[in-house]
């Protein structure tokens, strides 16, 4: 037999637990993006795939901690923090390749190179998949 009571309570959890996690992806984007030395948003209009991929990954690279985060913590609280770290981890993964591996990010991203595109969202990934891996409440 269906628990509506019991669904009620859970679906409000869904719920909370999806629009924060959603608030913190938009904030993340917002941020990923101030980060960057390219305009995505721009470059995504002008049909640039490289700043698509890039932006992308760095999207898919922050979810993946924090659908573990939802899945490992108990409190909003726990949530958060661990929705912090993830994005702080990040932008400072972004920021050592930047400085480290591609200083010519900017010009490559805005000339449409994929090559440079892939490579920072497989960058984004494997960071969010250890982010996602190390995270415990």
């Amino acid at each position: 037999m269906f628990d509506l009571s019991g669904f009620q309570t859970g679906a409000l959890a869904f719920l909370l637990a999806f629009v924060v996690a959603g608030l913190f992806t938009l904030a993340f984007k917002v941020i990923y993006q101030a980060v960057t030395p390219y305009r995505e948003r721009d470059l995504i209009r002008q049909g640039n795939t490289a700043a698509a991929i890039a932006l992308v990954g760095a999207l898919i690279g922050y979810v993946l901690p924090l659908a573990s985060a939802l899945s490992h913590t108990v409190t909003l609280a726990e949530f958060v923090a661990w929705a912090l770290l993830a994005g702080v981890i990040q932008i400072i993964a972004f920021t050592l390749v930047r400085v480290i591996a591609l200083p010519d990010v900017k010009a490559r991203i805005e000339n449409g190179e994929v090559a440079v595109g892939v490579y920072l969202a497989g960058v984004s990934v494997a960071v969010g998949v250890l982010n996602a891996a190390c995270m415990t409440p």
